[in-house]
């Protein structure tokens, strides 16, 4: 085997190391909370040693950042691919729906969110790194908004569309803090779709 080989060998083993440190730590964390998970759980859960953590991550916070960092940059992601594919302009209830698709459907991913934001809540220096990557999510939903601009009126009251992103964002964590309390996610789905087209589409238009 050419020593080449070699360092690209042990790299693809470490970066399958920590996927499957990051995994475990999911399942462990959703079951039982941040606070309440030690690394020796999280090991034991990916078949590895304590060695095998400390190679990738320095403390347990360290892993808990990392993974929410990896979902929410997965989520983002599919929120603006979702958000993509209409024309210039916005057609809401198909964009609304696409959306709910890609946001919903993990009650486990909401358990580990909210406990990550309890504990942001507690450090300032983790709630700076976690306004950073919910921004993120705002800033897709705010570009197509932008680029709607002139093919699809959005209502006054929102203001531009930064503040209608904060709006979107807002009426989904409402919506998911109900899910988390009775775990019914069709309700939570059409809930969050009903929210999003009523924020979204002007209502000046239509007679009271």
């Amino acid at each position: 085997m050419p020593l080449g080989d070699t360092p690209r060998r042990v790299t693809r083993r470490r970066v399958a190391t920590r996927a499957r440190l990051l995994d475990a730590a999911f399942t462990v964390f959703a079951a039982k909370g941040f606070g309440r998970v030690s690394i020796e759980e999280i090991c034991d859960a990916a078949g590895y040693s304590r060695g095998a953590f400390y190679s990738n991550f320095a403390t347990l916070d360290e892993l808990f950042f990392a993974l929410y960092q990896d979902r929410a940059d997965v989520i983002a992601a599919q929120v603006a691919e979702a958000l993509a594919q209409d024309g210039p302009g916005l057609d809401v209830p198909a964009a609304v729906d696409r959306v709910t698709e890609v946001l919903l459907l993990d009650v486990d991913w909401l358990l580990v969110k909210t406990d990550f934001l309890v504990h942001a809540a507690r450090d300032p220096d983790v709630a700076r790194a976690l306004l950073d990557h919910r921004a993120r999510l705002r800033e897709a939903v705010a570009d197509r908004l932008f680029r709607a601009r002139g093919h699809t009126e959005l209502p006054a009251v929102l203001g531009d569309v930064d503040s209608a992103a904060h709006a979107v964002v807002a009426a989904y964590d409402g919506v998911t803090t109900q899910l988390l309390l009775d775990k019914d996610v069709e309700a939570a789905r059409a809930w969050l779709k009903q929210l999003l087209t009523a924020l979204l589409t002007d209502g000046s238009r239509t007679p009271v």
